[in-house]
């Protein structure tokens, strides 16, 4: 049998799902807590990975830097860093991947020098890094910036105040790991609170870094000696937008699931939006269980910064609202630009029209299956699930998407009595 070269996610419309399946540890986590290797010299050994193409990029990037990675099981990788680091990133390590901004602040504090290309990532708009920079100078780095590339130094970082002008969690977790072998005390206000900023903190910690704050807006970083961090085991924090994407499924599909390891304290905003749709939610003691049994109610949704509804949810609010009963509104605060697959969901049969930066969708009698393509991780995870209450056959595109973030989608959803294939 040959190989498709260019794989296909294949999804029709069954029955109820049932059954449970199991969340592993955190996209949105897991990438930053492998970046802050670069802060210590010793072992590191990560439990609850998730088996993501990123993972997989990200530890080719930190070879690349000097930080070698074996795995030790399916979920458990261990990281390396033998202090022969070079600072130095080549460029087709960092063109694709978000994330690989994280390796700035850990490179610049510990060895005093870090150059990077521009980060990539999904395309829903600029995502500017001047918070990260502006951070950084003010902790004394002289940044150059070309076309090209980001270079970065300084003898010591110095300790200071730092208001950010939003909670970016991006400059919130580079600044936290500058901030760790700063000379003097580090405040970061208006810091993010996500619990995977909380993830990297307790990770820091562990590491043998001087925080408080952590969970607040308010992030006190008392700076230690360069080199004085250790190695440490640490399980990453469940993902809350992998729980979310079964939840959303079982919402359009109907039945009654089991979501294990997810966090209800981590999404309280989203499980009370999801009752208000209609779906029922009960926590369990690993987990919680999530039925849905009757047609969805419309809602009016506006993304925020955590403790809000995240804007990685809003793909899948809208999936849900597709088939929902009534009009329902998504406002988007944070990227303007997220919503370039809306027009995959009109392939679909769905009626959403853009204002600015609020989409409204009307109901429809119902979706029908046809071709998409995937712009994004989250939105090509929302398609699968769309495609799920829609009659005939849903052809999903370009999964290479879905691949960065979700580990075997297919067989999770499959599992739990979905008609979903990989082809």
């Amino acid at each position: 049998m040959v190989k498709n070269e260019f794989p296909r996610i294949i999804v029709r419309r069954g029955a109820p799902l049932s059954g449970s399946v199991q969340v592993p540890g955190a996209k949105n986590s897991v990438l930053k807590l492998m970046a802050a290797t670069l802060l210590a010299e010793g072992d590191f050994v990560f439990t609850n990975v998730p088996s993501i193409t990123d993972v997989h990029k990200m530890a080719e990037t930190l070879s690349a830097l000097g930080v070698s990675s074996e795995w030790l099981g399916p979920h458990e990788l261990k990281l390396t860093n033998s202090g022969n680091i070079t600072p130095e990133v080549p460029f087709e390590r960092l063109d694709k991947m978000r994330a690989s901004i994280n390796v700035l602040g850990p490179l610049l504090s510990h060895y005093g020098s870090a150059r990077i290309n521009w980060p990539g990532g999904d395309d829903f708009g600029g995502r500017p890094i001047d918070l990260h920079i502006a951070g950084l100078q003010k902790m004394g780095a002289t940044v150059e910036e070309s076309l090209y590339d980001i270079f970065a130094f300084a003898d010591r970082l110095k300790g200071t105040n730092i208001e950010l002008a939003l909670p970016s969690v991006g400059a919130t977790e580079n600044l936290l790991t500058a901030a760790v072998y700063a000379r003097g005390v580090t405040v970061i206000d208006n810091a993010a609170r996500e619990p995977e900023v909380q993830d990297l903190c307790n990770m820091l910690v562990a590491m043998g870094a001087d925080i408080e704050g952590i969970g607040t807006s308010r992030l006190v970083i008392h700076g230690c000696e360069r080199g004085s961090l250790s190695g440490t085991r640490h399980s990453v924090v469940a993902d809350r937008v992998q729980a979310a994407t079964y939840m959303a499924a079982v919402a359009v599909a109907g039945g009654d699931i089991t979501v294990r390891s997810a966090r209800t304290e981590h999404m309280e905003a989203l499980f009370n939006l999801y009752a208000r749709m209609g779906v029922a939610i009960t926590p369990q003691r690993d987990g919680v269980r999530v039925t849905s049994h009757e047609r969805l109610r419309a809602v009016d949704v506006i993304t925020e910064p955590y403790p809000g509804i995240a804007t990685d949810y809003k793909p899948l609010l809208v999936a849900m609202l597709c088939v929902s009963r009534g009009e329902g509104t998504v406002t988007e605060t944070l990227f303007p630009g997220r919503f370039k697959y809306i027009e995959e969901f009109r392939r679909l049969g769905a009626s959403i029209a853009i204002y600015g930066n609020k989409a409204l969708v009307r109901p429809v009698y119902e979706l029908i299956g046809n071709d998409v393509h995937v712009p994004d991780i989250r939105a090509g995870a929302a398609l699968v699930v769309a495609g799920l209450a829609a009659s005939g056959e849903t052809v999903v595109h370009n999964i290479h998407h879905i691949d960065r973030g979700y580990d075997d989608l297919v067989g999770k959803l499959s599992g739990l009595g979905a008609d979903v294939i990989r082809a």
